[in-house]
């Protein structure tokens, strides 16, 4: 996960909210900006290929610390990211169910600081403006609420895209 929802929950902006459902929205954000920028932010000289026994990776890697990103791949089924819950001097355990695999590729995935920036204030944004999306400016004398069109030009998967900026510089290109 980018930032843990510990952190974001302990911000002056998030307190008394679920920590359950600012979980499910970080995930939903990760998922957006790997998708949008098509950039999976490992680090490939942070891996280890070993067997998935008994729903624990069996290895050990100096590199990988407990609340870390790692991103399985290669594998026949356990594939996706998952975050290291607990290592022993043989095992990683994962915070999602591992299926017995005889070879997985765990690399550490690390978020730079700035994306971490932005998805606290993507997160904010979808705190204080996400019902009011498409509304472009209102008046309270007789009520007028003006729309504005929500096309490419504006908004990229839901947010607008001036929140996206920072992504710019890690966006590969599809082949």
């Amino acid at each position: 996960m980018i930032i843990k929802s510990e952190t974001l929950a302990a911000m002056e902006e998030f307190k008394g909210m679920d920590i359950n459902a600012l979980s499910t929205k970080l995930e939903a954000i990760e998922s957006l900006i790997r998708s949008y920028t098509n950039n999976n932010f490992q680090n490939r000289m942070m891996r280890m290929e070993v067997p998935a026994v008994n729903g624990v990776l069996l290895g050990h890697s100096p590199y990988f610390e407990i609340g870390d990103t790692l991103q399985i791949s290669q594998s026949t089924v356990n594939d996706g990211l998952y975050a290291v819950k607990e290592i022993t001097e043989y095992a990683v355990s994962l915070d999602k169910k591992l299926y017995d695999s005889p070879l997985n590729t765990a690399t550490k995935v690390i978020y730079p600081a700035d994306v971490k920036k932005g998805v606290i204030d993507l997160m904010i944004w979808e705190k204080n403006n996400r019902q009011k999306v498409g509304i472009k400016s209102e008046t309270l004398s007789r009520h007028s609420v003006t729309y504005y069109d929500q096309d490419s030009n504006n908004q990229v998967m839901g947010y607008p895209v001036s929140l996206l900026g920072f992504l710019k510089p890690y966006v590969k290109p599809r082949f």
